[in-house]
């Protein structure tokens, strides 16, 4: 969940620290207060797009901190694990800064890294939903990842295998397409991979054979200083009164010593022992020595063969295993456009076989998704019942499947369908749904797969406007149920969602020395009373609309205790 926010010179707010406890989170306040400001700070956090107008009036910069704490298992770690990110804790410490030239610089635990890492990051821990951002309620080609999710391990698993026999077929349709190509391309291919073929194979490499000539070129280019220390090492183990004069002087006393002490045997096994190694390498060091040989042919050799390596490098690969694998490659390659007939009835002859493996297992991957969506629709049905739509009708629509047309998750087009109203036909749910009947529409998507989606955070930024009465204490019921699950921050103008939450923060703005500060204050019993009464009358605060404001936190209560 996210545990702390900060955030400093952004917008109408200089500095806020906001700490947060799991449950039920509300915002209040007068409009223009800057709730919205503090949901546009934690987008940007998680990755969204900024601009150097987010920087507050004669500030060199905006920072936005955010400490979330994610225990093992949660699907973050992935991420990160995937980023190389350290998770020291179980803590996520998401930071941005936007300069007020524009640019913007992010990091997660202390690692500077991209804005595109930032946002694959922030999208396993906060979902952020706002009355009119395009979500995927709203985008009906997100609607089969939806039922995915929701299907969970049987749906993955008969993608799984979809997916392995898709890429198959895929890879063969992409043989087929190249070979397919007109004459004239296919020629002047050939003639540039039989040319490329032809030099590599003239150059007759070996594996690690740059790396053998690199060393034998470093020993030739410093053949001076190699010979020099290899001498003054000979010098100084043989000859007399050197190295292995002493150690043999030294040999032949501790073995005398150990003939009289028994207890010095074993320093004299082991002087002994180091005398005969160094007169080992002594010989060695002088055979190294006469075999020493300075060419500078040799030299100018490894010189010109490194540097025909080098040019083959910077056409086909970094390592002399990337330029043959790229040679393998081209001569497949050549032998297919050679046999360019024989190699397309091949290609196709296999691409059938496949092709039938591949229609068995889209059937198998779309009966499943029925089975589940026949799950989802009966789970649909029971939240808007909840929510006072129970004349509603929920269908998952699945359009008939085209011939041939395979997709990287299947054959199934998939969007969600409604009809609202009684008699009235079932049509897609971005077409028919007024503002109302989607947020209602998402809160129930909501409760259902807030259990699924494993996100530390949701917050709802106003989506209970254009609602009232008994469906706005529905939405705060539904809200809450969503909590209980996830941490939820929510921007709200309705009393009975106030009423309900498990903190009240309020929010406000005031001008000091002609500037504008925003504040936020959480709300002892007193002041919730107060700011919900406040809610309720719109103006005037009065000893009724205090009555009704207990009331309602009253009914809360009542609802959150059988809810336990």
């Amino acid at each position: 969940m996210l545990q702390d926010l900060s955030i400093r010179n952004f917008a109408i707010i200089d500095e806020l620290f906001l700490p947060l406890e799991d449950g039920l989170t509300v915002l209040t306040g007068e409009t223009g207060a800057g709730k919205s400001i503090i949901i546009d700070a934690v987008q940007l956090l998680v990755g969204a797009r900024g601009s150097a107008e987010f920087v507050r009036h004669g500030e060199k910069k905006a920072e936005i901190e955010g400490v979330f704490s994610a225990p093992e298992g949660h699907p973050v770690h992935v991420k990160c694990e995937e980023f190389g990110i350290d998770l020291e804790d179980e803590m996520v410490l998401l930071k941005r800064d936007i300069s007020s030239s524009g640019k913007s610089t992010c990091r997660i635990n202390g690692k500077l890294v991209t804005i595109s890492i930032l946002r694959e990051v922030g999208s396993a821990l906060i979902d952020i939903h706002g009355q009119h951002e395009s979500q995927e309620l709203m985008d009906e080609s997100a609607h089969v990842h939806l039922l995915d999710q929701f299907g969970g391990k049987e749906i993955n698993e008969a993608k799984t295998n979809y997916q392995e026999v898709y890429s198959k077929y895929d890879e063969l349709r992409k043989q087929i397409r190249s070979l397919s190509e007109n004459d004239q391309q296919m020629a002047h291919r050939l003639d540039l991979i039989q040319f490329q073929y032809k030099e590599i194979e003239e150059a007759d490499l070996s594996l690690n054979e740059d790396e053998e000539l690199m060393e034998e070129k470093i020993r030739l280019s410093n053949f001076e200083k190699l010979y020099e220390s290899l001498q003054t090492a000979y010098d100084a183990l043989q000859g007399e009164q050197r190295g292995l004069d002493w150690t043999g002087l030294a040999m032949s006393n501790i073995e005398h010593a150990a003939d009289i002490d028994s207890e010095l045997k074993s320093i004299s096994d082991t002087v002994s022992s180091q005398f005969y190694l160094l007169e080992d390498s002594a010989r060695e060091i002088r055979q190294h020595l006469d075999s020493l040989e300075f060419d500078p042919e040799r030299l100018q050799i490894i010189e010109d063969r490194l540097n025909e390596i080098n040019q083959l490098k910077r056409k086909y690969g970094s390592s002399i295993e990337e330029i043959m694998e790229y040679f393998s490659k081209i001569e497949e390659e050549i032998e297919a456009i050679t046999n360019k007939d024989s190699s397309l009835e091949e290609l196709k002859y296999r691409m059938e076989s496949v092709k039938k493996d591949l229609n068995v297992e889209a059937e198998n991957l779309t009966a499943v998704r029925k089975k589940w969506a026949d799950i989802l629709t009966e789970a649909i049905h029971g939240e808007l019942k909840a929510l006072y739509m129970d004349k509603a009708v929920f269908n998952v629509h699945f359009a008939d499947v085209l011939p041939d047309r395979y997709k990287p998750d299947g054959t199934d087009d998939i969007e969600f369908y409604i009809s609202t109203n009684p008699g009235e036909p079932l049509k897609p749910l971005i077409k028919v749904a007024s503002g109302g009947e989607i947020s209602r529409m998402m809160l129930a998507l909501k409760t259902i797969f807030s259990q699924h989606q494993g996100i530390t955070s949701i917050i709802f930024d106003e989506v209970d406007t254009g609602v009232s009465g008994r469906v706005a204490q529905a939405i705060a019921e539904k809200i809450y149920s969503i909590s209980s699950h996830s941490q939820v921050l929510c921007i709200s103008h309705l009393p009975q969602v106030a009423a309900i939450s498990d903190r009240h923060l309020f929010i406000s703005k005031e001008v000091k020395n002609d500037r504008t500060h925003t504040s936020v204050l959480p709300l002892d019993k007193e002041d919730r009373v107060k700011e919900i009464s406040r809610m309720i009358s719109g103006v005037e605060i009065t000893d009724l609309t205090i009555s009704h404001a207990e009331e309602l936190i009253n009914l809360a209560h009542t609802i959150k205790k059988s809810a336990v």
